[in-house]
């Protein structure tokens, strides 16, 4: 008989991409992961990992063994979330993916609210960024995401995922303190041409934002730095490399030689929690929601200008 737990492991490197990143989202060591896949090789008397450059390769064998356990952990989560249901409570454990201003500026506080009010919930949060998170939702690998989209460029959940509005995050350019623009009420879009930008990689979120917005206005951004995160970002800024927009959320104060300069019309992302429709009557899914949308007002106000 198949071991749920041994499929798990494999559905999990099958989301993830590798055994490290499996086992750190089941929150397993890496040899405990790679064990009980070699357990559910011996079972099955099948190879299902297969060596990639640096990386494993799920072979045909596997991908059908992790059809097979996406619906029997399907079936387990209506099961619990039944369970957990009746009983009225938030309680078990609950995976949470959050981008990192989310996890820095918002999750803290969420977190340790539910943790105070439901000491039976085991509320657990991993940092992912939106364009990876909203997939393993989908997939099963997390129970709830705290994700968002620009103004400009909404992403519609995919089928099967449900979500929820937590709230807006708005958005300032950030010059440097001798900048022509510093000081300044306000700066319109169409007076960004020529600029030097500080922006995230290709592929997230902010970087689609930017370059959409000034094309519309007939600007091709001259991305000079590129960073991950926000505070890599400021400090750029700071050194007078160029110029950047950041979120107010979790951004934390600014560094001498940083000025906030708002743009007109000012840009706005829209923070959303997401989670699978086959959980959406799971208490813990419920209250974790209610939380976000509850804390937000207080949390944006300290942000407010």
């Amino acid at each position: 008989m198949l071991d749920l737990q041994r499929l798990r492991a494999l559905h999990a490197v099958s989301v993830h991409g590798t055994v490290s990143a499996a086992a750190a989202a089941l929150g397993y060591t890496s040899s405990a992961v790679s064990q009980q896949i070699a357990k559910l090789e011996r079972e099955t008397r099948t190879v299902l990992l297969e060596r990639q450059g640096r990386g494993v390769r799920l072979t045909d064998e596997a991908q059908q063994l992790v059809a097979a356990a996406q619906e029997l952990l399907a079936i387990v989560e209506r099961a619990e979330t039944e369970l957990e249901r009746r009983r009225g409570l938030p309680a078990g454990r609950l995976t949470i993916a959050a981008f990192p201003s989310a996890a820095r500026g918002l999750m803290p506080s969420v977190l340790a609210d539910l943790a105070g009010r439901h000491p039976d919930l085991d509320a657990r949060l991993s940092e992912i960024d939106p364009h990876l998170s909203v997939d393993l939702v989908a997939k099963g690998a997390v129970d709830l995401v705290v994700t968002h989209d620009w103004d400009i460029a909404p992403v519609p959940p995919p089928p099967g995922v449900e979500q929820a509005v937590i709230g807006d995050d708005l958005c300032d350019l950030l010059v440097p303190e001798k900048h022509p623009f510093a000081g300044r009420p306000a700066v319109r879009r169409e007076e960004l041409g020529g600029e030097r930008w500080i922006c995230q990689p290709p592929g997230r979120i902010c970087h689609e934002w930017l370059v959409r917005t000034l094309r519309a206005v007939g600007h091709k951004p001259e991305i000079v730095h590129q960073a991950d995160e926000n505070p890599t970002l400021v400090a750029l800024v700071a050194a007078g490399l160029g110029i950047a927009l950041i979120p107010r959320l979790g951004r934390g104060p600014l560094p001498e030689g940083v000025v906030e300069v708002p743009l007109d019309p000012v840009p706005v992302r829209r923070l959303y929690a997401m989670w699978r429709a086959g959980a959406a009557r799971r208490p813990a899914i419920a209250e974790a929601v209610r939380t976000l949308v509850d804390h937000w007002p207080k949390v944006s106000s300290r942000t407010e200008r």
